[in-house]
């Protein structure tokens, strides 16, 4: 019954947002993030992890809708045609994510290779361009194909890389905590 309370609170607020468009600026999404914060903060400690975890089973069934119907729009001429020059923002892109990671990390207690890791846990990109890559098609802009094919590409290429890259590197980056005889708890 909760979660169909916030979950019907959460479109309301979406809406509230289309209803006064033009009148005042509202945020559906912000305060949708603004729910869920206080309901995480004044809500008892067992109620609110039951919520995340019936919301976390509900985005696995949303997640696979919202990447079938990317997928559906996605039109793979336009792939090819952006080529070398996509593929290159995305490097770059994944460079200035990497020294964001890195920048996080300053301050942490987290060693040399902890940080690597996290980097490299850090390359797959996936929902946000998802979520964010087909809206400049559905507004009508005319770079909303290409924009949608480059988030796409950046999925199929960033998504294998750091899956991986994280399978073949956290044995040597990461240590466990509970520290098997012979290991190095200091690596």
């Amino acid at each position: 019954m909760k979660v169909i309370l916030v979950l019907g609170l959460s479109f309301l607020l979406m809406a509230v947002e289309t209803w006064l468009k033009g009148i005042v600026s509202v945020s559906g999404l912000l305060a949708v993030v603004s729910m869920a914060c206080m309901l995480k903060a004044k809500c008892v400690p067992e109620v609110s992890k039951r919520l995340s975890e019936k919301f976390g089973k509900l985005w696995l069934a949303a997640e696979v809708v919202l990447f079938v119907l990317v997928g559906a729009a996605v039109d793979i001429r336009y792939t090819a045609s952006a080529g070398a020059s996509a593929l290159l923002m995305i490097g770059i892109a994944l460079l200035f994510r990497a020294a964001g990671v890195f920048l996080c990390m300053a301050g942490t207690q987290l060693n040399k290779k902890e940080r690597l890791f996290c980097v490299i846990a850090y390359l797959p990109k996936a929902t946000v361009q998802a979520a964010i890559g087909s809206v400049p098609l559905s507004l009508g802009l005319p770079c909303g194909q290409l924009v949608l094919s480059v988030a796409v590409l950046a999925i199929l290429v960033t998504a294998p890389i750091g899956a991986i890259g994280m399978d073949k590197t956290y044995r040597r980056l990461l240590v466990h905590e509970g520290g098997a005889a012979g290991e190095n708890p200091g690596a």
